[in-house]
């Protein structure tokens, strides 16, 4: 029976160290006996007063535990999304550094547990005594500071605690970040007290110089180019996707070298380049989703609206666009951000001193091959709507024709050709349209009238006929 207890109680110990929830002291202190100790935690924290700890409990373990439980239990009970952010931004508050640990000893220690858990330091993190006492500092990160830029791992905003060293602002920044190289020295820029004058300290790292409230630390170096430059391209190559490139230095060419060459159906004269502007990835965004989400490329779709409904007001308000023509504006316009985009031609990429095969692309570029088109779509009020095989020198009653021929609410005098790759509109009645692979023809629809509509046209101009008659009545009552 003893031997059971004890597996009991071991089991208890160890599940409550691997899955830490809220327990009842009371309880706990029962079960687990000698198995704990008393700490008091007080200060600026999360929660305040006297716990149970484990004998093996290091300050961090207990601190942990003690945070998240409460934390927990805090969120749980707060209702309202805004109640939530706010205790979010109060758990921020706290800080790890400086933290004092009493001994009833008598023995007072500083503590630095977020140099413990950057580190690894355990002079940081000592185990836990019975009656131990934790005080968490009292702390305003907005003027007890000191932040950390430039070539490290971890760049932030820490609290300042008395001693600091420049070898500690490093060490919370987790080190110098090694893709830099040269890298030598720091500049610590400081505020006057007034705020009006900032003097720049360069300091070599084996200086170690102490710091101040308010320092800002840049560790210097130059920027590395060393990054993931890649355009992305999609359509009829051999192999679409993302491709490596060179900051400033990479050309068409080697671009779809790269991707395995054009296949044999890539329309030579229709590809698209855009640039890396958020409004063009949008553009193209549903029809090439799936390539996408292998490329560099980034999207968030809030902000395209955000910044193209900034584009469109921006266009607008020195205008004077009416009310009637706005709707056609905002549709011109938005076409206008999506294209800004360049259109290529590769029928000469190689030839010797090709121009578009030396043209230098830019790092999140996107190119767009399309398939040769071989057809005139017709649509709109034809019979049979669709794909025409292209013949060379037909005209578009040809296509309309192989289409079934005009529908009976058509208006053959208002036939549009429209170019496929300008998207131009061209009255081919008007002038003589030269037809090619990818065209379209639009026959449209003539416009149908309710009952009402006519009523209501009516209505108008016997108002006005009437207004008339009632003049001209009282212009011959005045004339007797």
């Amino acid at each position: 029976m003893k031997k059971i207890s004890i597996l009991l109680l071991m089991f208890f110990v160890l599940t409550v160290n691997i899955f830490p929830q809220s327990i009842d002291s009371k309880i706990s202190q029962s079960l687990m006996g000698a198995n704990t100790i008393s700490v008091t935690v007080g200060g600026n924290f999360i929660v305040t007063g006297t716990f149970p700890a484990f004998i093996n409990d290091r300050v961090d373990q207990f601190v942990t535990r003690l945070y998240n439980n409460s934390k927990e239990a805090l969120l749980s009970e707060a209702t309202a999304a805004y109640m939530r952010k706010a205790l979010e931004r109060d758990f921020a508050k706290y800080s790890f550094r400086n933290i004092t640990l009493k001994r009833a000893s008598g023995e007072e220690f500083k503590l630095d547990l977020l140099k413990f858990r950057k580190t690894g330091d355990f002079k940081n993190n000592p185990y836990l005594k019975n009656d131990d006492v934790l005080i968490f500092p009292t702390t305003d990160l907005e003027r007890n500071f000191f932040t950390v830029s430039g070539a490290v791992n971890a760049p932030g905003k820490f609290h300042f605690m008395e001693g600091d060293k420049l070898k500690d602002a490093i060490e919370l920044a987790e080190g110098i970040n090694k893709a830099y190289e040269n890298v030598q020295f720091a500049e610590i820029n400081r505020l006057s007290y007034d705020g009006e004058k900032i003097e720049v300290v360069k300091v070599s790292f084996d200086d170690n110089v102490p710091l101040q409230r308010g320092d800002r630390i840049v560790v210097v170096a130059n920027e590395t180019q060393r990054k993931e430059f890649s355009v992305t391209v999609i359509g009829e190559v051999n192999i679409p996707g993302t491709i490596p490139i060179t900051k400033n230095n990479s050309t068409l060419k080697e671009v779809f070298e790269r991707a395995g060459g054009l296949k044999e159906n890539a329309s030579l004269n229709r590809v698209k380049l855009y640039d890396n502007s958020i409004f063009n990835f949008l553009a193209y965004r549903e029809n090439t989703e799936d390539l996408l989400e292998k490329s560099s490329t980034s999207y968030n779709e809030n902000i395209g609206k955000l910044l193209l409904d900034l584009e469109k007001f921006s266009m607008l308000r020195m205008s004077n666009v009416t009310i009637e023509d706005t709707s056609y504006f905002f549709l011109e316009n938005q076409l206008r951000v999506y294209n800004e985009g360049a259109s290529l031609n590769l029928t000469d990429m190689n030839e010797p001193n090709s121009e578009i095969a030396d043209y230098k692309v830019k790092d999140g570029d996107i190119i767009v091959v399309p398939a040769k088109i071989t057809t005139i779509e017709v649509f709109g009020q034809v019979s049979n709507p669709g794909n025409i095989p292209f013949e060379e020198g037909k005209d578009y009653k040809y296509y309309i024709e192989k289409a079934g021929g005009f529908g009976e609410y058509s208006i053959e005098d208002e036939v549009m050709v429209i170019k496929g790759a300008s998207r131009e509109w061209i009255s081919p009645i008007e002038k003589t349209v030269k037809l090619e692979e990818g065209d379209y023809i639009y026959v449209p629809r003539e416009k149908t009238r309710s009952f009402n509509e006519y009523v209501q046209s009516i209505g108008g101009y016997l108002g006005i006929a009437a207004s008339a008659a009632t003049v001209i009545l009282l212009l011959i009552q005045f004339g007797k």
